[in-house]
This record gives C-alpha cells, sequence and structure tokens, in this order.
C-alpha cells in the first residue's frame, strides 16, 4: 500500500514536470503554475488554495517573503521540498489519510513528532526532557519503521524532538536519506549543528531545522546555560551561509514575552535568515515545571495581536500554536493532524500531553489511531467553540481530565509520573481568566 497506485504514480508524474517551472524567477514560474493547476484541476478541488496563492502573490510582503526562498535557498534544496510537500503530502498523503479516516472512522494525522533520544547535551529551566538522560532511545529499526507505516496512511511529514534530536543526528540523516520522498524536521537547541551536518543536509535535502532560541542573548541563555545564544547564532550562520532553510522555535513565558513579541525580535530572526517560525506557550509539563513561567491573559493577548500585526509587515512564515487555532479549526493533537511518539515509545496525543494507552512496541499506528484515549480525542474536537481556547491542558483542563479518566490513559513521566488531576489544577486560574479575554478577542474578529 505504501507504493503508489497507477493514480497516483500518474497525478505525481504530471505534478513534477509542472514543478519544473519553479526552478524559473517566482515572477515567471508561479503565474505558470497557476494557469497549469486550474487546467489541472478538473473538479474543482484546488480552487480555494488557488485563489489563496493568489491572494499572498498580491501581498507585497508576501511576495517578498516568496522570492526570497529562490535568493536564500540552494535551488536543489527548494525543489525538494516543494516535490515532497506537494506531491507526495498533498496530492498523494491527504487523500489517503482521508480514505483511512472513512475506512476506520478515526483521525489519522498530516505529521508524527517523534523523540529518537531523550538524551539532551543541555539542561534547560523547566523541561521535563532534562529530567531523563540517556535512559530512553528508539532505535533506528523503530524509527524506519514509523515512516512506513505512516507512508502507508498518507502521513509524509516528520518532525523530532527530545531530548535533544541531534544526538542521533547519523540516524536522523539515515532516515532522511532512505525516505527522500518525506520531508524531515527538528526542534533542535542548534549547538550540534557544524559545517559536516551542513553539507548532509545539502546532501539529502529534506531535512529542516527550527532551532530553539528564547529572545536575545541574555533570555536564551537564562534558560539554556551561558555559552548557548553565541552557539546558536553560529549554527544559523553556518546554514545561511550553505543557503540552507531553517526557521525558529520560540517559547514565550512570562519573563521573555515583551522580548518575543518585540520588532525587534521578529526583525533579527529575519535577519538570521529563518524562514518560518513556530511560537509556543509556556506549560508547566513535568516534576521541574516552573508554574511561574505561564504567561497572563494580558500576555498572551499581546502574543496574539504580534503575531498577527507582523504578518503583514515581515517577510517571515509563523504559527502561534496556541493562539492560531481558528485557523485550523482548534487543537490539532490526538492525530487530527498530528501526534506524538516519545523515546520510550509511548504513543501520545500531543508532545505536552504525557498520557498514553498505546505503545510503537505493542501496537500499530492505526491501532493506536482506535485506542480509546485517541478516539476520545477525535469525538472530543473542537474541545471549545471559541477556537482562541483550542487546547484540552490550557484551555480547557476538565476536557483532558476526562479523556484520561475514561479511556484510563496512564502517565508516561518515567521520573515522576503525574496524575492528571494534579496537572490540570495547575492550568485552572489561567484557562478561567484567558476565557474572559479570549471571548472579547473572539468578538473583535467575528462580530456576527
Amino acid at each position: 500500500m505504501s507504493g503508489k497506485t497507477l493514480k497516483e504514480a500518474a497525478q505525481s508524474a504530471a505534478v513534477k514536470q509542472a514543478l519544473k517551472l519553479l526552478r524559473q524567477p517566482p515572477e515567471e514560474s508561479i503565474p505558470q503554475l497557476i494557469d497549469w493547476a486550474r487546467k489541472f484541476d478538473r473538479d474543482g478541488a484546488l480552487t480555494s488554495q488557488i485563489g489563496g496563492v493568489e491572494a499572498v502573490l498580491d501581498d507585497p510582503n508576501w511576495s517578498r517573503y516568496i522570492k526570497s526562498l529562490w535568493t536564500d535557498i540552494d535551488e536543489g534544496v527548494r525543489m525538494k521540498i516543494f516535490e515532497n510537500f506537494i506531491v507526495n503530502s498533498a496530492l498523494i498523503g491527504m487523500p489517503r489519510q482521508q480514505r483511512i479516516k472513512e475506512e476506520h472512522g478515526c483521525s489519522v494525522p498530516w505529521a508524527i513528532l517523534m523523540d529518537p533520544t531523550s538524551a539532551c547535551n543541555l539542561h534547560c529551566t523547566g523541561c521535563w526532557a532534562a529530567e531523563y538522560g540517556n535512559r530512553l532511545n528508539l532505535t533506528y529499526e523503530e524509527l524506519d519503521d514509523i515512516v512506513k507505516q505512516a507512508n502507508e496512511m498518507g502521513t509524509y511529514m516528520f518532525l523530532f524532538s527530545g531530548g535533544e534530536p541531534l544526538v542521533r543526528k547519523r540516524d536522523i540523516i539515515r532516515l532522511c536519506e532512505e525516505h527522500n520522498d518525506c520531508v524531515f524536521s527538528a526542534f533542535t537547541n542548534g549547538t550540534l549543528i557544524d559545517e559536516d551536518f551542513a553539507q548532509e543536509m545539502l546532501r539529502v535535502k529534506n531535512f529542516v531545522p527550527a532551532i530553539s532560541v528564547e529572545g536575545f542573548e541574555e533570555a536564551t541563555d537564562y534558560r539554556r546555560g551561558r555559552g548557548t545564544y553565541a552557539a546558536v547564532v553560529r549554527a544559523m550562520d553556518i546554514l545561511k551561509r550553505h543557503k540552507l532553510p531553517f526557521g525558529i522555535s520560540c517559547c514565550y513565558t512570562s519573563k521573555n514575552v515583551e522580548v518575543i513579541g518585540s520588532e525587534e525580535y521578529f526583525d533579527q530572526m529575519v535577519d538570521w535568515g529563518a524562514k518560518f517560525a513556530w511560537f509556543f506557550t509556556y506549560m508547566p509539563v513535568g516534576r521541574e515545571a516552573v508554574p511561574e513561567l505561564m504567561v497572563s491573559a494580558d500576555q498572551r493577548a499581546f502574543m496574539y495581536r504580534r503575531i498577527r500585526e507582523f504578518r503583514h509587515t515581515k517577510p517571515i512564515f509563523t504559527m502561534d500554536f496556541w493562539n492560531d487555532g481558528e485557523f485550523v479549526g482548534g487543537c490539532i493533537a490526538g492525530a487530527r493532524s498530528y501526534l506524538h511518539i516519545n523515546a520510550n515509545g509511548d504513543i501520545e496525543p500531543c508532545a505536552f500531553i504525557h498520557y498514553a494507552d498505546s505503545n510503537i512496541r505493542s501496537k500499530t499506528l492505526l491501532e493506536a489511531y482506535k485506542s480509546p484515549l485517541f478516539m476520545a480525542y477525535h469525538r472530543g474536537q473542537p474541545f471549545n467553540c471559541n477556537h482562541l481556547r483550542p487546547c484540552p491542558l490550557l484551555d480547557n483542563p476538565q476536557a483532558l481530565a476526562r479523556m484520561v479518566h475514561e479511556s484510563g490513559a496512564e502517565s508516561t513521566d518515567v521520573e515522576a509520573p503525574e496524575d492528571v488531576d494534579a496537572l490540570t489544577g495547575k492550568c485552572r486560574e489561567k484557562a478561567e481568566k484567558w476565557a474572559v479575554k479570549a471571548a472579547e478577542l473572539w468578538s473583535e474578529s467575528h462580530p456576527n
């Protein structure tokens, strides 16, 4: 099933031929590709996407961003990423996902996040992974099998976290090589990126790092250790010089939110050469969690406004995984769009939800998608009609507690199993205060 059907092969061959247009400058190639797409899209399934691309091209800021993908990124890498996203993840992958959803009545993810190891070369404040050390690892064979199972069901996007995933950089490159029809990325502290690894990225062409930065030097080194910021800047300089795409992963907390949301910082991300930025808010997960780092309702609203403002003025693609719930219909976890597999093999709904009733060493991915916990997510989503309150932990803590209790899922924390009622209790006050602010923001953008 993982091999292409005749229809998939014919479609992918046609699209790959059309994508050759993208070797030309974007102002020439993209209009031609849009014309081709209209002819190819005989049933009108791509009408809204085509319109969206045209609208983006008419925006001066986004037009500037698109041009930068040609001037700043190695052509071979750019073409491979485009091909894997458009042909495999979208054209082939999404119909496969939909077919499995309909046949089995469950969710199937667009992307899978997995931890090759719990090992990390840093010890960041408030990070649960720092508790585990080098005790948990997925073998290369297990990682490879996850990718193969996922491909059969239409998933071609894979992300790595940890621990520090680049502790296993050889295995990651090997996966990229073996599965060169997939896109791979990693949430990494960046300190292990060097000239040799950049050359490997240029060779395989389908790996894109997302480097964790907490702002400028003071804030980054406060959480991650002295000298980390300088090492990260060196890594980004290496990637930029080799014309390799990369992004930034930002965790905004009560201590750094003003910096993360500043125009100065957004300009710095662009100057570093980042092409995207993922924004996360601090979650009080694990024994060493620091609830005081959770943002207030006003601070979260500040980030909501700033990120949306800068989308019109800064040439960088951004996503806030809590405040952008309205664009994806609520929570994306629980295999609705993604899931998490930790370094012990536990299949969790989300990187921040450390509860599971399935493990890759005893269940297939499809069996996990149909397990009580994942079906509870499937039936419960969206967890709130106000999509600015998407999360079943941070925004609707009673929802997570209910799903864990009903499914019989157990804590996957190997150091100190966390009772779900204790975890959700840490979020209840923040959820109540955010509910008031979120209602105000929702009414502003949805007046009717």
